[in-house]
This record gives C-alpha cells, structure tokens and sequence, in this order.
C-alpha cells in the first residue's frame, strides 16, 4: 500500500524527531492498549457438526443423455436450468474413500460448474437422514487451488522483481494486514465487539505496521500517519452521521441479510461503518504518504521556500491526486457492486425511488463519506509536513553555523593590472621590438588610475 518514494528524506532536527516522537509514540500505545481490550480472548470457535464433507476427486468420464420434460409451471414462475442432464464418474483422491469411482449427476442450475474429463473437483458426500448407510454424490466447485498459488508466486515475484527490498516490504506488509484482519478485526465483530471500534483500532494497527515497515522509521513517515490517523476518524464520524441521517440498518445487501440469519447478534449498521473505514484506508494511506514526499522534496530541491508556499505547491499536487482517486474509488464500489446495479436497472420503479433505495443508498453513502475523508487527508497531511519541514530551519541554520570552519584572513589584493604592465615594461633592458601603445592611443582600454577588477 502506498506510493514508493525511494529517495531518503533530509535529516531532520533533533528538536522535530522529538515531537514527533511524543506525539506518535502514545498514539501506537494506545492503539496497542485498545486491542488488547478489544481482543476477542474468548471468541466462539465455528460449529463444524453441521459441515458437509468435501473431498477432491477428477473426473474421468462424462455421459450426457437427453433431460426428461419438464412439468409446466405458471406464467410468471422463474425458470430454473433444463440440462445439461446425466452422470459424472469421479475417482476419488482424498477421505476415506480415497481410489474409488464414484457417479454424480452433471451440475445443473445458476452457476453450476461445467466439467470435462481430467478436471479436479470438490465433492460433497449428502447422507440420509432416515437412513444413514445411503449416500449420493455431487460436485460442489473447481479446485482452485494450485492457480491461486500460482498467481500469488507470479504476483509475489513481480512486485518484488520490480520493487527489490522496498517490494519485499510492502509483501510483508499486505501479509500483516491480512494477519490483522484475520485475527482481530473479524474475530472481534463475530465475538459482538462495537465494529466501528474493531474497525478504527485495526485500521491503526494496519497503518502503524505498514506504512513503518513499507516506507521507514522517519519523520516523513510519521507525518502520514498522523495524517492518516486523522483522517480515518474523521471518516468515521462523517459515515456515523451520514448513516444516521439516511437512516439506513446495515441491510443493503443479501450477504448482511444471510450473515443476521446465522449472527443475530451481529450489528449490520456499525458493520457497514467499518466497512467503509477498512475500505478507506487503502487510498487514504496512498494519499497521504504522496503528500507527506511531495513537501519533503519540494523543500529539498527548493529550501528558500517559505512554508506557505510549500504548502499551496504540494496542495496543487494534492488536487491532481484527488481528482484522479475520486473516480478510482466510485468504480471500485460500482464493479463491486455491479450485479445488484444490474439488478436495479431492471427496477420498474422510478429513478428517485431507486437512488433512495436501502442498496443504493449504502453504496451511495459509502463513496461520499469515503471521498470526503479523502479529501480532508491533503490539507491535514501537507499541513503538517509543512510544519515539520521548515520548524527546524532556524536551528538547523545555527548549527551550521557554529559547525563551520573558521574563516581564513582576507588574502592580499591583486595588483592593478596598468601597474603591473608599467613595471613589466620598464624592467626590459634595451629597445622593445613592440614598445607598448599608450592608453590614449585606444580608447577601449582601461585608465591606468582605476581599477579594472570588474572588467577583468
């Protein structure tokens, strides 16, 4: 996460790492505190009585034959999948059954996986209840997993072939985010903890490890996380009112309508703010760390700029980056989002009434609040690298100063230069072959009695 800025930062003046230090080092601890209060200890483990078995298996013949008629329905009625229809034999690789053939029927229905001979697929096992020696088989999915790790080793490789060290930091960052996330974030909600807060102190957690161990311990660095920090709770509370004031419940979408079914105690409506602070946090970070370089380099490259001019040059680099990330997220929500646009714009109903819709609305909300907590991370951000920029050049002047070597005597004046060809001239013995013209013979020459330092 992040731009990659690989140039390092000036050094900054021990006085800024000071304040910077007692400001950013209480915040990582009250963070640390707050997980830890927050920490799902007792976190109920998943009920896997109820779990069908899965096992893998290949396919190794496909016999398809004609679908029997099927029964007519009523005018109106969803039609569901008419074929393809037959049998799959399977060998089984994996339970107890390891080595054996079995038959399936060929899926059928929306979304049903389409198998060839050799493909690898998950079986499932489904047992009688009123009589638990039978069983049928079927095929659930593909087995995905050998191209997921090959695309993790391609991805992994390019990122650190392109990245070097820096792109082997930001691997181990992505894999602490996932860790956080795992291990905290969504154990504390399942466990019934406030999701808002799960979400604002995991959120920290993320930005503290990541952005420390992607872009390195200095000031430039703490002046984003600052930045990000303060942006991130910022968002919190402009989605807190803005989801309050469009009344929405956390129920905009099937999965938080199957997810109450199984977690009645789950809170969809502070799920849907956490939601949109861990989303945006992503861009947030991006933003700010840009930022935070942009000041960092203009002053280098420029060091008689005035604060105030650093900060209107880095915000014109800020309202670039604001316009183009903008549009990233409104189409990142869209794609994630497209079926159930899909679905609305086969709404009969008016448009207001579809834009005030519960799902519409909470994808509506979610980019506006995020947009805004974006935009409010620029100034805050190039504010304070600003700050932190310039606060130490009085000292830093000083220092040097005193740091200096002494300044040797003033070495002796040249001579004039009309003096010098004088004495030249009349220290030749005997007649010149090119006597030297006088002054007045050429105008352009200098007066003997003034002194051409400037012109020489």
């Amino acid at each position: 996460m992040g731009a990659d800025h690989t140039r390092p930062a000036p050094s900054t003046p021990p006085r800024v790492r000071r304040i910077l230090v007692a400001t950013v080092v209480p915040l990582v601890l009250a963070t640390v505190v707050a997980a830890l209060v927050l920490w799902p200890w007792n976190a109920p483990e998943p009920d896997a009585g109820a779990d069908v078995p899965r096992y893998h298996g290949t396919v190794t013949r496909v016999v398809t034959e004609p679908c029997p008629p099927a029964p007519e329905s009523p005018e109106g009625t969803p039609q569901t999948g008419s074929g393809p229809c037959g049998t799959v034999g399977v060998r089984v690789d994996s339970g107890p059954r390891t080595g054996q053939q079995v038959e399936t029927p060929i899926p059928d229905g929306p979304g049903a996986p389409t198998v060839e001979v050799g493909d690898e697929i998950i079986l499932v096992e489904l047992t009688d209840p009123a009589d638990p020696t039978s069983s049928s088989w079927n095929i659930a999915e593909h087995q995905r997993g050998k191209p997921l790790i090959w695309l993790a080793v391609v991805f992994a490789a390019a990122i650190v072939a392109f990245g070097r060290w820096r792109g082997l930091a930001a691997l181990a960052g992505l894999a602490a985010s996932f860790a956080i996330l795992l291990t905290f974030v969504l154990p504390g909600i399942s466990a019934g903890r406030s999701p808002l807060l799960v979400a604002v102190v995991g959120a920290a957690l993320i930005m503290f490890v990541v952005l420390y161990l992607t872009h390195g311990v200095n000031a430039q660095t703490s002046v984003a996380v600052l930045g990000t920090l303060g942006s991130l709770v910022l968002t919190g509370a402009l989605g807190t009112v803005a989801t309050a004031a469009t009344h929405l419940t956390g129920f905009g979408s099937e999965d938080a309508t199957t997810l109450s079914m199984f977690q009645a105690d789950v809170d969809l409506h502070g799920l849907l703010l956490a939601g949109i602070i861990i989303g945006s946090l992503g861009v947030l970070d991006d933003v700010t760390v840009t930022q935070a370089a942009t000041v960092t380099e203009l002053a280098h490259a420029n060091p008689g700029l005035s604060r105030l001019q650093l900060y209107r040059a880095a915000t014109r680099v800020g309202r670039a980056h604001i316009a183009s990330t903008v549009n990233t997220i409104v189409l990142a929500y869209a794609g994630a989002s497209l079926p159930l646009l899909l679905l609305l714009t086969a709404d009969s109903r008016g448009v207001s009434q579809i834009l005030t819709s519960e799902f519409l609305a909470q994808e509506i909300v979610r980019s506006a609040v995020a947009t805004l907590g974006l935009i409010a991370a620029v100034p805050l951000t190039t504010g304070l690298a600003a700050l932190v920029t310039t606060a130490g050049r009085g000292d830093a002047a000083e220092d040097a100063e005193a740091a200096a070597p002494p300044t040797p005597p003033a070495a002796r004046p040249a001579p004039d230069r009309a003096e010098a060809l004088e004495a030249l001239s009349a220290g030749r013995a005997g007649p010149t072959r090119n006597p030297e013209p006088s002054p007045a013979a050429h105008p352009g020459w200098p007066d003997p009695d003034r002194s051409t330092d400037s012109a020489w």
